[in-house]
């Protein structure tokens, strides 16, 4: 069977959406390709984003390719589900331009937790619920009621939903193949800032180290994609690596939902301090400490960036943190690792636990040695997290995304919005309508 996998061209006017909206490799594709090969299929990889190509040149490329599916997914990269943009505007808009007459297959978040609205919004017959990497192939060699997490469209239009979800054994996951990729486009150095220790840095690429987080925090997106803590095989990542190096990246950012996790972590640091390479992540502050942040300087990371969430164990334990440390420990340790990483970010979530004065205090502190410290900005109630739980008292429906939605614009409206989002921010309707 022939895949034909594309990413599309991203844009997030009128979006809440407050991911970055650079291109990033997107490693859910290139995976998913790997798998696809090893299962017998052909694939053709098609990153329109990065390559900046329209639906036209995309369907020229793909003329005589003659795919028995069309896969697309729902958002960015794998870096960005936990986070997508609510709106399925772009997905909408690429597979009526490409019109092909193969099975169309969206993958992502949104057909994670909302696996029939995704099919009734995009028109496409399947969605994959979970992770696509081991599932995909699977839609040409088994029923599709035995394929995981699959929700199709039957006769007369009816929507069938298969049991369980897509989980990668990232055991299996081989070295990801950039011989035909366009490496040398990604100039984006993610989570990079001017000024910072890292400007003679040219060249960037993400790589996944691990997947999942052995964490249940109550505003994490993660549960319906990515949950499970897995590592990739040290070596084959250290060869992934070195494949990125030759092609002349100079910067890697890992996209781990929690980077640090592991009992590999320790030899991978020790393994990139031996190489011509800066890092940068996200991670825990309480996974660190005064050795192994030293570690981290010695492996060139530039860029660390931290979920702390509340200055209050009682705000903390409210988001079901599971962390060990007080306060106290926290600030010293993101000083501690100031000393030796350019870029050292503490990021806050608004809770009542937390006094505003005792906050700007914390971040004074902070900001006076070097570290940036966010504002408390609401969360955005993601379907399928446990905070959409927690705010609308019932599971994810059909509307789960317009109800999100709308409730977080409600909270900004006389507020204003971050300054990395839309200041002028549409309602799901209307963006989606628009295509």
């Amino acid at each position: 069977m022939r895949y034909a996998l594309v990413n599309p061209v991203w844009s997030f006017e009128g979006s809440t959406y407050f991911g970055c909206p650079e291109p990033h490799f997107p490693l859910e594709l290139l995976s998913a390709r790997e798998m696809l090969r090893a299962a017998g299929h052909e694939a053709m990889l098609i990153d329109a984003f990065m390559e900046k190509l329209t639906p036209t040149q995309v369907s020229a490329r793909l003329a005589g390719f003659d795919e028995d599916f069309l896969v697309i997914p729902t958002a960015p990269s794998y870096l960005f589900w936990r986070c997508p943009q609510p709106e399925l505007r772009v997905p909408q808009e690429w597979i009526k331009a490409l019109n092909h007459h193969s099975t169309t297959v969206v993958i992502g978040p949104h057909g994670s937790v909302t696996p029939h609205a995704t099919l009734r919004k995009t028109g496409a017959d399947v969605a994959l619920r979970g992770e696509p990497d081991q599932t995909l192939p699977h839609l040409a060699t088994m029923p599709w009621e035995m394929v995981a997490g699959c929700c199709w469209r039957g006769e007369r239009g009816a929507i069938h939903l298969s049991e369980g979800l897509g989980a990668t054994d990232m055991s299996a996951l081989p070295m990801l193949d950039y011989s035909d990729y366009p490496v040398e486009r990604h100039s984006h150095l993610h989570h990079v800032f001017p000024g910072h220790g890292a400007d003679h840095l040219k060249l960037g690429a993400e790589v996944e180290f691990a997947r999942g987080c052995p964490y249940s925090c109550t505003f994490c997106n993660k549960t319906l994609f990515r949950n499970k803590f897995r590592e990739r095989s040290l070596s084959v990542v250290l060869t992934e690596i070195d494949q990125l190096i030759a092609r002349g990246v100079e910067y890697i950012y890992f996209i781990d939902e929690i980077f640090g996790v592991g009992k590999q972590v320790r030899t991978l640091l020790q393994e990139i301090a031996k190489r011509p390479l800066s890092i940068g992540f996200q991670t825990r502050i309480d996974l660190w400490n005064e050795e192994t942040l030293e570690m981290l300087g010695k492996a060139h990371c530039v860029s660390f960036e931290c979920g702390i969430e509340s200055i209050t164990e009682e705000g903390r334990e409210e988001m079901n943190k599971n962390c060990r440390l007080s306060t106290d420990r926290i600030g010293d340790l993101l000083l501690y690792a100031r000393k030796f990483i350019p870029w050292v970010q503490a990021n806050l979530i608004k809770t009542t636990k937390d006094d505003p004065a005792a906050i700007q205090a914390w971040q004074n502190r902070l900001k006076a040695n070097g570290v940036w410290v966010s504002e408390p900005v609401p969360m955005f109630p993601f379907p399928g997290s446990p905070e959409y739980v927690t705010t609308f008292g019932a599971q994810p429906d059909d509307e789960a995304w317009e109800r999100a939605h709308s409730f977080y614009l409600n909270l900004f409206a006389d507020k204003g919005y971050s300054d990395i989002q839309d200041q002028h921010p549409q309602s799901l309707a209307e963006l989606e309508c628009a295509s």
